[in-house]
C-alpha cells in the first residue's frame, strides 16, 4: 500500500514537472511572438495627433525640466499645467527619453513593451479559469491577433500600460480565492491602472467588485482585501491631493478643458451614440467574430462556472459604462478584448475536442470565404490602381489566402483550420505593422513633420504661431517645438489687424481669402506657408 502510494506521488509530481516546463515554454514563446509583433517598426512613423502628441509633448518637458524643479509631479503641457490624466505613462515616456533620445520609438517603446507582456499574462488567466491549456493558449494567440490589440498597443498611449496592470489585477483576483497574499497584487495593480488612467481603473474597480459579489462574495468581506486595495491606492490619493493643493478648484476645468482638446484632436467622438463601442467591436474584430454567436451562447449556458462570470460581467459591466461615457474613443474600448479572446479560446477548444464530421456550420464557412473575396478584391484593386502600393497588395493577398486556406479546411471538417487562421492572422499583422500603413489616419491628413520642420527654423523667442487648420494638431506641437493655434478666417483677420508681428500658419486658398496686407511670406512646405507681417 505504502509502495503504492509513493508510485503515485511520484507520478504526479513528474506530471507537475512536466506540466509547469510546458507553460514556461509558452509563456516564452508568446513574449516573444508579442515583442515582435508589438515592437517592429514602432518608430517608423510619425506620431498621430491627440494621446500620442500629448504624450511625448509632457514627457520632454519632464526631461528638460531643471533639475530642481518637480515638473516629474506637476507636469506641463506647452508651459501650462496639465491634468488630463494622471502621469505614469508620462514618467515612463520621459525615462525612454533619458536612455534613448526624443524619438517616435522611444516615445512608443514603453506602452508597446507592456502591452505585449500583457499577452503571456492573459495566458496565465486562461490557465487559471479553464482546465484544459489549449483554452489559454487559443485565448492568448486570439488577443494577440486582433487588430485593435497590435495598433493601439503600438502607439504611445495608456491603453498598453492599461492592459497589462488589468491582467495583473485580474490574475492576482483570482489567485486570492485560494491565497489572499494575492490581494496585494490587486490592489497595487489597481492603483497602477489609476495613476494611468483615472477614469478607467474606477470603472475596471467596478467591473471586479462585482465579479467578486457574484462570484466571491468572501472576499468583500475580507479586511486583508480593502487593506490591500487601501496601500494600491495611496500612491493615486496622494498625486490626485497634491494637484488640488497646488492649483486648487482649477484643477478640475483644466481636466475638462485637455480632454475637449484631445477629442477634437482626433476627431468628433464628442456625443456618439451609446453603441459607438459595439460598432467599433464589429468592424475590427474579424475574423474571430464568426464565432461570436456560439461563444456568447456557451457562455451565457455556463454562467454557474467562475470563468463564466468574469467573463460576462468583464464585458458586460465595462462596455455598459464606458458607453454611458460622453467622451468617446476607440481605445478606451481596448479593456474589454481580452475577454473576447478568453471566450473565443474556450469556445475553439470545444471545437477541437469534437469528433471529426463533415463540416463545421455553414455560417463559418460562407464568413471566411466572403472575407476571402473582399481581401482579394482589395489585393487586386491596389495593384490595378496608378499609383500601385505593393505593400497594401501583398498585405491583402496574405488575409485572402488566410481567409482561403480556414475556409477551405473548415468545409472539410479540417481542424487545422483554426490554426490556419491564427497563424495567417499573426503574418498578416505583422506585415501591416512592417509597412507605413498602420496609422493610416496619417494619411487623412496633411503630412506633419515637414510643416513642423519649416516652423521649428523660426526664432526660438517665437512661441506661438496661429494656423488657419480647423483644430488643434498635438503631433505638429511636439515636432515643431512651438504652440500652434488654430484660428478661424475673422480670427485671423482680426489677429494680423492688432498685433505688429504676427506670425501664421496657413494654406494657398485661405491666404487669397485672407486678403491681408503686406504679407510676408517666411516659408513654406507641402501645401502650407508660414506668413509674417512685412513691416518695411
Amino acid at each position: 500500500m505504502q509502495e503504492g502510494s509513493f508510485i503515485w506521488s511520484y507520478v504526479e509530481q513528474q506530471h507537475r514537472a512536466v506540466d509547469k516546463r510546458n507553460d514556461s515554454l509558452w509563456l516564452v514563446f508568446l513574449l516573444l511572438a508579442s515583442v515582435i509583433l508589438f515592437t517592429v517598426n514602432l518608430g517608423g512613423l510619425p506620431l498621430q495627433d491627440g494621446d500620442e502628441g500629448i504624450v511625448a509633448t509632457v514627457a520632454r518637458e519632464i526631461l528638460q525640466a531643471p533639475s530642481d524643479s518637480l515638473r516629474w509631479l506637476y507636469p506641463t503641457l506647452a508651459g501650462e499645467p496639465y491634468h488630463d490624466k494622471p502621469p505614469l505613462i508620462h514618467w515612463l515616456v520621459a525615462g525612454a527619453y533619458a536612455m534613448g533620445g526624443i524619438n517616435e520609438w522611444t516615445t512608443r517603446l514603453p506602452g508597446a513593451l507592456l502591452m505585449a507582456i500583457s499577452v503571456p499574462l492573459l495566458y496565465c488567466i486562461g490557465r487559471e479559469i479553464f482546465r484544459q491549456r489549449w483554452a489559454a493558449i487559443y485565448s492568448a494567440l486570439i488577443y494577440l491577433t486582433m487588430l485593435p490589440v497590435v495598433r493601439y498597443g503600438r502607439l504611445a498611449i495608456m491603453e498598453g500600460a492599461i492592459a497589462c496592470f488589468l491582467m495583473t489585477m485580474i490574475l492576482c483576483l483570482l489567485r486570492s480565492r485560494r491565497d489572499l497574499r494575492y490581494c496585494l497584487g490587486v490592489g497595487i495593480s489597481f492603483g497602477l491602472i489609476c495613476l494611468t488612467h483615472g477614469k478607467i481603473g474606477l470603472c475596471l474597480g467596478v467591473v471586479t467588485l462585482i465579479f467578486l459579489y457574484w462570484d466571491t462574495p468572501r472576499l468583500l468581506t475580507c479586511y486583508y482585501f480593502w487593506l490591500a486595495i487601501l496601500i494600491g491606492c495611496i500612491p493615486v490619493g496622494c498625486w490626485y491631493g497634491l494637484q488640488v493643493l497646488q492649483y486648487g478648484y482649477s484643477f478640475t476645468e483644466m481636466d475638462t478643458k485637455i480632454s475637449l482638446i484631445t477629442v477634437k484632436s482626433i476627431s468628433n467622438s464628442h456625443g456618439k451614440l451609446p453603441w459607438y463601442y459595439l460598432m467599433e467591436i464589429a468592424k475590427w474584430t474579424w475574423p474571430w467574430l464568426i464565432f461570436l454567436p456560439a461563444t456568447f451562447r456557451i457562455t451565457w449556458e455556463n454562467n454557474n462556472f467562475s470563468w463564466a462570470k468574469l467573463l460576462i460581467v468583464w464585458f458586460g459591466v465595462y462596455l455598459l459604462l464606458i458607453s454611458l461615457i460622453s467622451i468617446k474613443l476607440p481605445w478606451y474600448i481596448l479593456p474589454i478584448y481580452p475577454s473576447l479572446a478568453l471566450a473565443f479560446g474556450y469556445q475553439l477548444t470545444q471545437i477541437e475536442n469534437l469528433p471529426l464530421f463533415s463540416g463545421y456550420p455553414r455560417i463559418w464557412v460562407t464568413s471566411l470565404a466572403i472575407l476571402a473575396v473582399l481581401a482579394s478584391t482589395a489585393s487586386i484593386y491596389f495593384s490595378c490602381r496608378s499609383t500601385s502600393k505593393i505593400e497594401l497588395q501583398i498585405i491583402f493577398a496574405s488575409v485572402a489566402l488566410t481567409m482561403t486556406l480556414a475556409a477551405i479546411l473548415a468545409e472539410r471538417g479540417d481542424r487545422q483550420f483554426l490554426k490556419i487562421l491564427v497563424w495567417g492572422s499573426y503574418l498578416s499583422l505583422l506585415l501591416l505593422m512592417k509597412s507605413n500603413f498602420w496609422i493610416w489616419e496619417l494619411n487623412t491628413l496633411y503630412p506633419v513633420k515637414p510643416v513642423a520642420a519649416m516652423i521649428s527654423r523660426l526664432n526660438p523667442e517665437v512661441t506661438e504661431v496661429y494656423t488657419s487648420f480647423p483644430y488643434h494638431r498635438p503631433s505638429l506641437d511636439f515636432y515643431s517645438d512651438r504652440t500652434i493655434i488654430p484660428m478661424s478666417v475673422n480670427q485671423l483677420q482680426s489677429y494680423w489687424g492688432y498685433h505688429q508681428k504676427p506670425y501664421f500658419l496657413v494654406n494657398k486658398p485661405t491666404l487669397e481669402n485672407l486678403q491681408l496686407k503686406s504679407v510676408r511670406i517666411l516659408d513654406q512646405a507641402e501645401d502650407w506657408q508660414l506668413i509674417t507681417k512685412d513691416n518695411n
